[in-house]
C-alpha cells in the first residue's frame, strides 16, 4: 500500500488505514497517529505558516519506521492527516476557544493543559508555539474534522484491539511517535535543551502495561546501543492512557524516536541513518510481536 505525501495534488485519502499481516499471529497492535501526510489545500490556504513549518509537528516517516509489522503477524494503523489539521492523539473534545469563531458547545474541555498550551484536538499551533492560522476558524469546520477523520481513526483502532483480544485473551497496543531531538526550556538565556535520549519508553509510569513489556522493549533497543528513557519527557498521551485496560489484559506502551537518528530535522529528508533505525525497529517489532507470548500479556493459543 502506497504512503500519501505531502503534496496537494491528490485526491483526499480517508481518515486512516490499516496495513494488514496475510495473517493474524500476535496480539501486538502498532498505531502511528502522527504520521499523516496528506495536507488540504483550504487548510494551507488558511494557514499564516508553509509547509515546511506545518510539517514540524508530523511524526515524519514513523509509519515506515513500524512499517515491518505485518511481516510479523501484527496490524499497523496510520493516519492519513497531519497533526497540525487534526490531533487523533487527544481526547476530541479537547477544544480552543481561542481557536474558533463561534462558542463552544457546552461539553468542551477547554482548561487542560494540552489546550492551554494551544495543543487540543484540532491544534491552534505548530511546534516552538507558532501560530497556524491567519484569523479564527468556524467552529462547524473544526467539529466536522472529528465527525470525519477523529472517530473514524479510534473506531478503527477499537476494533483491531477488540479483535486481538477475542483472538488472543489480551492485546497490546504499541503506540509509535517521534519526538524532536530539542525541546524549549522557557528561558531566554538558554532557551532550547537537547533531549538526552535516543529513545523514550512511556508506559505512563507503571500504569498502562505490564512492567515486563516496558522492561523488555528496554533491554532489546539498549541492545541496539540506544540511550533509553523511561517515561521523561513522554509518558504517554491519550491513546497510550485510553486503550490500556489492564484488569482485561489490555495493555498500551508508548514509543518515542529521536527525529536526529534517522532524519535532517531542517530540510525533514531521511538521514544518513535511517536504513539503520529501521532495520532495528524492525528487530524490535520481530522480538515483541510474535503471538506465542508477547511479554506481560498473557495469551490463550490462538485458534487456527
Amino acid at each position: 500500500m502506497q504512503c500519501h505525501d505531502a503534496s496537494v495534488n491528490h485526491q483526499p485519502p480517508p481518515a486512516c488505514e490499516t496495513l494488514e499481516p496475510v495473517r493474524l499471529d500476535s496480539p501486538v497492535v502498532f498505531s502511528s497517529p502522527h504520521s499523516g501526510k496528506f495536507y488540504p489545500p483550504e487548510f494551507l490556504a488558511a494557514s499564516r505558516l508553509d509547509l515546511r513549518v506545518l510539517r514540524s509537528s508530523e511524526d515524519v516517516a514513523v509509519d515506515d519506521l513500524f512499517a515491518a509489522a505485518p511481516q510479523y503477524g501484527a496490524p499497523l494503523l496510520r493516519a492519513n492527516y497531519p497533526r497540525a489539521f487534526l490531533d487523533v492523539n487527544r481526547d476530541p473534545n479537547e477544544l480552543d476557544a481561542r481557536l474558533f469563531d463561534q462558542p463552544l458547545p457546552a461539553y468542551a474541555n477547554t482548561r487542560s493543559l494540552r489546550v492551554a498550551s494551544g495543543l487540543g484536538a484540532i491544534p491552534r499551533v505548530v511546534a516552538e508555539g507558532q501560530a497556524i492560522y491567519h484569523d479564527r476558524i468556524p467552529l462547524a469546520e473544526g467539529l466536522e474534522r472529528i465527525e470525519r477523520l477523529y472517530k473514524p481513526y479510534h473506531a478503527a483502532l477499537e476494533a483491531l484491539m477488540n479483535r486481538a483480544a477475542q483472538k488472543f485473551g489480551g492485546a497490546v497496543l504499541v503506540d509509535c511517535h517521534s519526538m524532536p531531538s530539542r525541546m524549549p526550556t522557557g528561558d531566554s538565556r538558554r532557551p532550547y535543551e537537547p533531549i538526552a535520549a535516543d529513545i523514550v519508553i512511556g508506559d505512563r509510569h507503571g500504569a498502562s502495561c505490564d512492567p515486563a513489556l516496558s522492561h523488555r522493549i528496554h533491554a532489546i533497543l539498549s541492545g541496539f546501543g540506544y540511550r533509553v528513557a523511561r517515561n521523561k519527557p513522554y509518558a504517554g498521551g491519550y491513546i497510550t492512557e485510553t486503550y490500556a485496560i489492564r484488569s482485561r489484559n489490555r495493555h498500551a506502551v508508548q514509543i518515542e524516536i529521536n527525529r536526529a537518528l534517522y532524519l535532517d530535522e531542517k530540510t525533514l529528508e531521511p538521514g544518513p541513518d535511517y536504513a539503520r533505525v529501521k532495520a532495528d525497529i524492525g528487530h524490535l517489532i520481530a522480538e515483541i510481536a510474535p503471538g506465542r507470548e508477547a511479554p506481560g500479556v498473557h495469551c490463550r493459543q490462538a485458534a487456527e
